[in-house]
């Protein structure tokens, strides 16, 4: 089966980790590259160009956790404000009480190097020897 031409999975993940979170009475936290582009967030907000971001249903009002992006308003410092990030800038969502949850892999990241399966094929299988001792 082949996987060319599907959707990401990252938005329906984040979705799916976001209710298991909040169905378990937990606060769903996300963390964002802050530098990633289309990431709108308050600056103060920023420690390490990253973001960690309170997105319970009783911390954020709008919330959308689109195929393309999660928007949402909350308060920064009392002040009413639109928080919106590209779902390529979220690197985790997981439970602020128990740190249970899920972090992403970078996108657009060279994929691991397959394995050299011609090495294994001819090399001589290891030697088998006693690995066990009788203890007087």
């Amino acid at each position: 089966m082949s996987t060319v031409g599907m959707t990401p999975n990252r938005p329906y993940l984040l979705r799916a980790m976001y209710d298991w979170i909040s169905d378990n009475g937990l606060t769903p936290y996300i963390l964002v590259d802050a530098a990633a582009p289309g990431v709108d967030v308050p600056p103060s907000a920023v420690k390490d160009g990253r973001v960690v971001l309170n997105v319970a249903a009783r911390a954020v009002t709008q919330l959308e956790l689109g195929m393309d992006k999660v928007r949402f308003l909350a308060r920064f410092s009392g002040v009413s404000r639109c928080v919106e990030a590209p779902m390529q800038a979220i690197l985790a969502i997981y439970a602020h009480e128990n740190g249970q949850g899920m972090m992403f892999p970078v996108e657009n990241a060279p994929p691991p190097p397959a394995p050299d399966l011609s090495a294994t094929a001819t090399a001589a299988p290891p030697k088998k020897g006693n690995h066990l001792r009788v203890v007087k």
